[in-house]
């Protein structure tokens, strides 16, 4: 097995450089996730880290060997890709095993392989059908299982989970979670998702335009995001943003003359100044007239689980997620608040979050 260090890696397209400086250290036997927006750089640095793709500066380490020059092939890192890639005309036996008669292992020599793996992934009784017999899951099984036959170092994954169905999609995603238990190999997983990163990730890499916004559990990134990106980002609804400013002990809303008290913050607020109040929708409460935010609800969602409520509040429009037992409904007028030690205060220039402590930003 092995880490993977990421040392000042520069990534250009002719004139454009997509990856200016990144620095990452993800550790032996680590799941992590690179997780972000299309277009953010995360699968450009997955076949960078693959050998698909040449370094234009900085330096990767695959344990203590530098492989800037070495080709993909002999990397040993195998690498799932989101279309499956399967040869049509072979059998789910055939397609496990190609990689490993490629480099001159004998049949005697692929079969225990082939067989583990299939048992390992519950395909096994579809050893001797072709992929067109197969479903959707199966078929990620079977790419994830002539991965797992050649005992690579690093596992790749390209988005795999993409052309699933969301039922079938949960039900792989938590076998991949299991899978790297099992097996005990270094993994990086790559997806827009923002909820696969949040229910699969050792550490999260959040990433934007080429560049890691924050590392970190998936706790520590919810709970603590250095910026409004990453907090818009994580969590699904996004974080409720409502600009406002300090009065005292008090946080007075941009818009309708609302306070909250700032003993509310999860962090410690400054003396005075524009912020920007985010609240995530689970954190609202509603709670009795005049104890709150004044709003007025333009939409409700009922999710079973819970609701959602969509909410005019400020001249902004906000969303907060209660409880399903609470009958909201619209042109109703609630009083909402947030969660002690919930809401968080961001500078509305930089977009940082205010008083972050140290280490929590990348």
């Amino acid at each position: 097995m092995a880490s993977i260090t990421m040392r000042n890696l520069v990534k250009k397209y002719g004139g454009v450089t997509v990856i200016p400086d990144l620095n990452l250290r993800i550790e032996d036997e680590e799941f992590i996730v690179l997780v972000g927006p299309s277009g953010c750089g995360k699968s450009t640095l997955l076949r960078v880290l693959a050998g698909l793709e040449a370094i234009d500066g900085g330096e990767l380490l695959i344990g203590d060997t530098r492989v800037n020059d070495v080709p993909a092939a002999r990397r040993d890192i195998a690498m799932v890709f989101q279309d499956y890639a399967l040869y049509p005309h072979m059998t789910v036996r055939q397609n496990m095993s190609f990689a490993l008669e490629m480099r001159g292992m004998t049949p005697a020599e692929t079969a225990p392989r082939v067989e583990d793996a299939a048992r390992l992934l519950d395909i096994h009784p579809y050893l001797d059908r072709r992929p067109k017999a197969l479903s959707g899951g199966q078929r990620q099984r079977v790419a994830m299982g002539r991965a797992i036959v050649r005992d690579p170092k690093v596992f790749l994954f390209d988005e795999p989970l993409s052309n699933l169905d969301a039922k079938l999609r949960g039900q792989v995603r938590a076998e991949i979670k299991t899978l790297s238990r099992k097996l005990k190999t270094t993994m990086v997983f790559v997806t827009h998702d923002q909820v696969e990163a949040m229910t699969m990730a050792d550490r999260i890499v959040v990433m934007k335009s080429g560049q890691i916004q924050q590392v970190g559990t998936p706790e520590e990134v919810y709970d603590n995001p250095v910026n409004v990106f990453v907090a818009s980002f994580i969590g699904a609804p996004s974080m409720n943003f409502l600009p406002a400013r300090i009065e005292g002990d008090r946080l007075a809303l941009a818009d309708g003359g609302e306070t909250l008290p700032l003993a509310l913050m999860a962090e410690a607020a400054p003396a005075a100044g524009e912020v920007l109040l985010g609240i995530r929708p689970e954190h609202f409460q509603i709670v009795p007239e005049g104890q709150g935010l004044s709003a007025v609800i333009d939409l409700v969602e009922p999710l079973g689980s819970d609701t959602l409520i969509h909410c005019a509040l400020a001249g902004q429009r906000v969303i907060a997620r209660v409880s399903p037992d609470i009958r909201p409904v619209a042109g109703q007028r609630i009083s909402l608040t947030s969660i002690a030690g919930k809401a968080h205060l961001f500078d509305p220039d930089s977009q940082t979050r205010i008083g972050q402590t140290e280490g929590q930003a990348t």
